[in-house]
């Protein structure tokens, strides 16, 4: 039945009503409006058409074209070949080669670099220490100054308890950082001294190593301020010249994840400074980066996992398992992938 008929049948019948039953006249009357609002709104709604396949037109503040995922201030656009993640600001925007679903369009002045736990807890040897967060500490130095040249900040979220942390601290936060299954050995224990030569504070003093050695206390565990939340070696100075820089900036965590629950501090500077596109690496993968990154990602940023300066202490199995959901969440990249266009970038 036409609109046309479909209306002449409803009048039809509510005249009948009206005639036989006059005190629901009113009711009829408010019903038959309803429904040929409805009608209306149906039939009269524009028409999308996409290779031979017809939708409803979408909510007020989404777009009709189907290239084009998000709303009017948050939004991807499919590229004939990857992604465009700059949502309408192309000036000065970087093309980005990925591996798999891409090349990607990001927007530099929306785009940072995360760094996750490179501390000396997670990585110097004398706190037992992982060598394979150590190995990717030189192509981390690498991309950092790679994103700093591009005009892109350097985001450093490191465990970093105060004592109200530890006080609220779950207790199975607590039993996952005792040394030795007892809560007098987790979050703010003292983790005593350690010996490390005078010229190079990132190793541990052996009977080999040149020069005097010195004594550091390693301060109390995973807590602000303590030299064994200090990041690692060369990553340390990285820092505090970055920040000193204002290339970089620094923020505290007391969670796995840097962007866990309502907000965190570096949430809110990503918010305040328009943050969009999220690019992580860091130690564990599987753990801390992973956490760090999903939170993202369902907080509505973009996320892309940068393999080559990620590493964890966890069987392969757990880093096949982040690189997946990575994949389908956002994208994952090495350095070396994306390293000559944020040079090219940095020259223009």
């Amino acid at each position: 039945m036409n609109l046309a008929a479909f209306l002449w049948h409803s009048l039809y019948k509510m005249a009948q009503s009206l005639n036989t039953n006059v005190e629901n006249s009113a009711m009829k009357l408010l019903e038959f409006l309803s429904v040929t609002c409805a009608v209306l709104s149906a039939s009269l709604a524009p028409q999308v058409y996409c290779d031979n396949h017809r939708h409803s037109r979408r909510l007020t503040g989404v777009s009709n074209d189907p290239t084009v995922f998000g709303n009017t201030l948050n939004f991807w656009r499919k590229l004939e070949n990857g992604w465009d993640l700059t949502r309408g600001a192309t000036t000065h925007s970087i093309s980005l080669p990925t591996p798999q679903n891409g090349p990607i369009v990001i927007q530099p002045n929306a785009s940072a670099l995360v760094i996750i736990d490179m501390q000396n807890f997670f990585l110097h040897e004398s706190l037992n220490g992982d060598p394979k967060g150590r190995a990717i500490v030189p192509t981390t130095i690498t991309l950092i100054h790679a994103f700093r040249n591009a005009g892109m900040p350097v985001l450093w979220t490191n465990w970093g308890m105060t004592d109200y942390d530890i006080i609220n601290a779950p207790p199975a936060f607590i039993q996952g950082f005792s040394s030795d299954d007892t809560s007098l050995t987790s979050f703010g224990s003292e983790m005593g001294m350690v010996v490390v030569p005078e010229s190079d504070q990132s190793i541990a003093a052996t009977s080999t190593t040149p020069g005097p050695n010195i004594t550091i206390d390693a301060g109390r565990k995973l807590t602000r301020g303590a030299w064994n939340a200090q990041p690692w070696g060369d990553l340390f100075k990285e820092q505090i010249e970055g920040v000193a820089n204002g290339t970089d900036f620094y923020f505290n965590k007391n969670r796995l994840s840097g962007m866990w629950g309502a907000s965190t501090p570096m949430q809110t500077w990503l918010q305040d400074n328009s943050m969009t596109t999220l690019f992580f690496g860091g130690v564990n993968i599987d753990q801390c980066v992973f956490g760090t990154l999903v939170d993202a990602y369902y907080k509505a940023y973009d996320v892309i996992l940068v393999d080559d300066v990620s590493a964890t202490t966890s069987p392969s199995f757990a880093t096949q398992m982040v690189d997946y959901n990575v994949g389908l969440d956002g994208w994952r990249v090495n350095s070396t992938d994306i390293l000559p266009a944020l040079m090219n970038a940095s020259m223009t």
